[in-house]
């Protein structure tokens, strides 16, 4: 028996044998898999034949559906609606003269050639998420690329070298389809914090190919670099005290001055990839493409990962009850919906008193308050308007990370409480009405809120009393 069940052991080892050494040469065989293109190769066309599922899912995102708290038609983010008060927010900035809804990949070359926001002094940093020529153009031109005019250098050579809008050759090696990172300022944020991306898993570039795009950045000081804020961390008090300390180190200090209040204001990006990175879906090890990206049978047998980027809300089955078998679905989506209208509803109040805190601090600087008063107030108000703007600016209306999102919403109330409390105190010193601003206030807002024309709307956010700060 000792015998039999000997010989028994050594045949099932070398049949293991056999079959590892089979899936070892299949496995090496699929590594090696060569598509036939160019290494170099950059237009999405050219991955059609070769994978007509993978480009008919992606095609879809030509679809377009406005939601309730966003979507992707071609809508200003201006519609009462929407964010009718951003022309306020954003006053003396591109943002305020025109900001819109995203539609999506599929048209990002078209959005940021139309956008208001590009002007004769726009650099190549404006294009760096949006076409797939940028990886070879930061080869070819270095640091030249990053500060180059938009309109006379940039934009012309993308086109001369057959770019697409955001696509394959962005996140899958051309010869191979491994996904890839090919944004180094992604992978200089990521070691920063210490992260080695020398060698990451495939459940890490899962998240790595969508990361290296959707998060927060500004552009460098020295040459207009796009740089990510991510060495103390993702958080948004992570960043903050990054942009307070290394960025300023480094000559940056703002995006712009606020023609309201005359603050140095930072405006935030799309950090969908940190606040994911910090909620709970991404502390559990869930992977962005397992939401936005499920699998699904295209052609009613083959299996493939859908291309078609989304809410997973409109793919419940492929995407939430993956993980949530027990879940009813209805009730999941109600949960959704829940958070997310706790959170815009906490989110519009943040952005109101950001709005009042503006205001107070115009009417301290017009009313002689000493200008040592007129900062302190000016820092409560940058770190308000931060603290509301890097939860707006993320996509998921604070389900990504919906206590991240609220406690932070909370810090940028406080932060501008605490501004229009210093001011308050310094306009009452000054025999300033109270009420009387406070009514200005409203009537502004109000003239903001009914101009029909979207790129008149900055314009009615000063007046005779609360005259634009220009930078000195």
């Amino acid at each position: 028996m000792a015998r039999k069940l000997k010989w028994a052991s050594l045949l099932l080892v070398a049949v293991m044998l056999i079959l590892s050494g089979c899936g070892a040469k299949e496995e090496t065989a699929a590594n090696e898999a060569k598509t036939g293109l160019s290494a170099d190769e950059i237009s999405n066309e050219a991955f059609k034949d070769l994978f007509p599922l993978q480009y008919d899912s992606y095609l879809k995102n030509e679809e377009m559906e406005d939601t309730k708290y966003s979507g992707s038609e071609k809508r200003s983010k201006f519609d009462h609606d929407k964010e009718p008060y951003l022309p306020i927010l954003f006053n003396g900035y591109g943002f305020a003269t025109e900001y819109n809804e995203d539609r999506g990949h599929i048209y990002a070359l078209e959005d940021v050639r139309e956008i208001a926001r590009i002007t004769d002094k726009s650099v190549g940093s404006c294009l760096t998420c949006k076409s797939t020529a940028v990886p070879h153009m930061i080869e070819e031109m270095g640091d030249d690329y990053w500060g180059g005019n938009f309109n006379e250098e940039i934009w012309p050579k993308a086109e001369s070298m057959g770019h697409s809008p955001i696509g394959c050759s962005d996140c899958h090696d051309p010869e191979t389809m491994d996904l890839r990172v090919t944004r180094p300022s992604f992978i200089k944020g990521m070691e920063a914090q210490g992260i080695d991306m020398s060698n990451p898993t495939k459940n890490d570039m899962r998240n790595y190919v969508c990361g290296q795009c959707h998060v927060e950045y500004y552009f460098a000081a020295d040459n207009s670099e796009v740089t990510y804020p991510w060495d103390n961390g993702f958080k948004p008090e992570d960043m903050y005290e990054y942009y307070e300390t290394v960025a300023k180190e480094n000559g940056f200090n703002q995006d712009w001055i606020h023609n309201v209040s005359g603050t140095p204001i930072l405006k935030a990006q799309h950090p969908d990839f940190e606040t994911h990175m910090t909620g709970p879906h991404g502390e559990a090890g869930v992977t962005c493409s397992d939401c936005h990206m499920p699998y699904e049978r295209a052609d009613g047998k083959k299996k493939i990962s859908s291309h078609h980027w989304q809410s997973p809300l409109k793919t419940m089955e492929q995407s939430c009850a993956t993980c949530h078998s027990n879940r009813d679905l209805d009730e999941l989506e109600e949960r959704v919906m829940d958070i997310q209208e706790t959170h815009m509803e906490a989110l519009h109040k943040a952005e109101d008193v950001s709005i009042t805190s503006h205001y107070y601090v115009n009417k301290m600087i017009t009313s002689g308050v000493s200008e040592n008063k007129i900062k302190a107030a000016q820092e409560h108000v940058r770190k308000g308007q931060w603290f509301w703007d890097i939860v707006a600016a993320e996509s998921a209306a604070g389900f990504h990370n919906p206590q991240g999102a609220m406690d932070t919403l909370k810090m940028s109330s406080e932060e501008s409480f605490a501004a229009i409390k210093l001011a308050t105190e310094e306009l009452v010193k000054k025999g300033v009405n109270i009420e009387e601003l406070d009514k200005e206030i409203e009537k502004v807002k109000k003239a903001v809120y009914e101009e029909v024309d979207n790129f008149k709307k900055k314009d009615l956010a000063t007046n005779d009393y609360f005259p634009a700060q220009q930078p000195k």
